[in-house]
């Protein structure tokens, strides 16, 4: 059992990631909204999208390189791509999720009501953390995270069901214009964007410097483990949102922070004081998890793709890009926080449109000559990967002829 739990570590990284704004706001938002009948979206992309997920940890231990490596043998226009997106999102990605964060320390600690006081206090403390703990204590802290935050979300969804509510299992497909921008924002996030595959692949060299007998087989259970988590942990929160909110009229602020703190208030109020600190702590380890791992993953992957691309060598430089994301997530705090609404909804869409583009390259990358011929996808994996990429482009085709022509 601890030579297991040793030999996971990306797969929960993944999880960390993953399960933040898609879960905490997205999917309890969908229960609220429409109760269990968007659970047929959450389970539908999590099952196209997990090929292209899971090619990331297969080709960074078959080859002993990132997909950012391989990418830039697929083209230098792929990484240039891959880089100019990043920069255009990741401000907004972890301004959106350490706000949520901050919201949740207000509202548990009650210290200061300040949020963009608590989101620069959070960002500061988990950039010290990663520039002096690096990937070791992401490895160790995640592990504990994701057991807490599993364990008080259980609870939580065990306490919403005595409450002996009806469940309505119908699923809907939204057809206002408002309601599909929902699912579009709800499936781009669901568990995560995709390029999160090239922040596990790079997690994935890291735990194999710390495990050289690690194998391919191995870190796709890790992989699997996490992916399976981020699962589960989706329905929890669709669950909570319809059987505490569904149904009541209560509107939603678009503000992160508010719906934070919203959000604790109507659980309390309708599970009983006793669920306040059980819910405080699965929504803030939910959102710290994901603030922690993001500010984390963009800096190394920055990091990475300016060293292939040749930039000056402070760019290849780890330190340089949290430096950079710190002071880029800062002053959107202090400058831009009055439209964090429209940021959020570019960096989701984006999200969601970029999904096939990350799809076909992390597909053409284990499908070809730079992946060990063994290592390559079977027959039912190549199958399940070309109908992802038919699901991801239909939905943006449907999305781009709704909403822009």
């Amino acid at each position: 059992m601890k030579n297991t739990l040793q030999k996971l570590g990306p797969g929960l990284l993944f999880a960390g990631a993953a399960i933040g704004v898609s879960h905490l706001v997205q999917s309890t938002r969908a229960g609220a909204d429409f109760g269990l009948g968007l659970l047929w979206a959450l389970l539908l992309v999590n099952f196209f999208k997990y090929p292209f997920f899971q090619f990331g940890p297969r080709y960074a231990l078959a080859t002993g390189e990132s997909l950012l490596a391989g990418y830039a043998k697929l083209g230098k226009g792929v990484i240039v791509t891959y880089f100019v997106l990043t920069i255009a999102t990741m401000f907004t990605i972890q301004t959106a999720v350490t706000i949520v964060t901050a919201g949740l320390a207000v509202e548990l600690l009650g210290i200061s009501s300040n949020i963009v006081y608590w989101g620069v206090v959070i960002t500061l403390i988990c950039a010290t953390l990663l520039s002096f703990g690096r990937y070791g204590l992401l490895d160790r802290g995640m592990k504990v995270i994701i057991i807490v935050l599993s364990i008080s979300t259980f609870v939580a969804a065990f306490l919403a069901f005595g409450q002996s509510k009806d469940i309505e299992w119908t699923q809907v497909l939204p057809t206002s214009t408002t309601g599909f921008a929902f699912l579009i924002a709800f499936m781009g996030w669901m568990p995560g964007p995709l390029d999160i595959s090239v922040w596990h692949s790079l997690w994935s060299l890291e735990k194999k410097k710390r495990m050289q007998n690690l194998t391919v087989k191995q870190s796709l259970f890790d992989f699997n483990v996490g992916y399976l988590t981020t699962i589960v942990l989706g329905v929890c929160f669709v669950l909570l949102g319809t059987l505490v909110m569904y149904g009541t009229g209560i509107g939603f602020s678009s503000s992160g922070g508010a719906f934070a703190q919203q959000l604790i208030a109507l659980y309390t109020s309708s599970l009983g004081n006793g669920a306040y600190w059980i819910i405080g702590i699965a929504a803030f380890t939910t959102m710290f998890s994901t603030t922690l791992t993001t500010l984390d993953a963009s800096p190394r992957a920055m990091a990475k793709t300016a060293q292939i691309l040749q930039l000056p060598i402070v760019m290849s430089s780890y330190l340089f890009w949290i430096l950079v994301l710190v002071i880029g997530t800062c002053a959107v705090f202090f400058f831009l926080l009055s439209n964090m609404g429209a940021l959020v909804q570019l960096a989701t869409i984006l999200s969601f449109i970029t999904a096939p583009f990350y799809g076909l390259i992390n597909f053409l990358l284990v499908s070809g000559r730079h992946m060990p011929e063994n290592y390559r996808p079977n027959g039912l994996m190549r199958v399940w990967s070309i109908a992802g990429l038919v699901f991801l482009t239909g939905f943006t085709i449907w999305y781009l002829s709704t909403f822009l022509i």
